[in-house]
């Protein structure tokens, strides 16, 4: 079956919670619909961010890392995960929202966690838009904490169309 093999010894396809039906595997280029789909629903995109383009740029670097959370059969929740050799990083965390505070998301955040610490990686970094404070609170509780920093970006490719 696709996904079920381990990487770093971490196998990849993963039923959780127990007994629920849920099904953790690596995103397939079918499920590219459904994933958008998802991330309009949870409001994850904007339009400076074509998600499109996202994907395609998340299946170039360790796409393995880009989950999928299945309950029976229906996708409802996705994580991407990244490793630069320094830093792990969480994006794209979504449940849909008829299904969320049932446990899916500290699921894939515990799955995606795995996947870091077999490749070695010291610690994960992600960003929440800080007026979404409930999902703060949901990383605090799964124990994450605010660093001492500034987050700073600067676009090397727009994605939205030129005017």
């Amino acid at each position: 079956m696709p996904g079920d093999s381990p990487i770093g010894g971490v196998g990849l396809a993963h039923p959780a919670p127990a007994g629920l039906g849920f099904e953790i595997r690596p995103f397939e280029s079918r499920d590219e619909k459904a994933v958008v789909a998802l991330w309009e629903r949870c409001q994850l995109v904007r339009a400076w961010n074509d998600p499109h383009k996202d994907i395609r740029r998340k299946l170039n670097v360790r796409p393995e890392w880009f989950l999928v959370g299945r309950l029976h059969g229906d996708l409802i929740a996705s994580v991407m995960a990244g490793y630069d050799g320094h830093r792990g990083w969480l994006n794209y965390l979504a449940v849909d929202p008829q299904y969320r505070r049932r446990g899916f998301a500290r699921e894939l955040v515990n799955h995606a966690e795995r996947l870091l610490r077999a490749a070695g990686g010291p610690k994960v970094n992600l960003q929440v838009r800080s007026l979404n404070l409930p999902v703060v609170e949901f990383y605090r509780q799964l124990g994450y904490s605010a660093d001492d920093v500034v987050s700073l970006g600067k676009r090397l490719e727009s994605d939205t169309p030129p005017l």
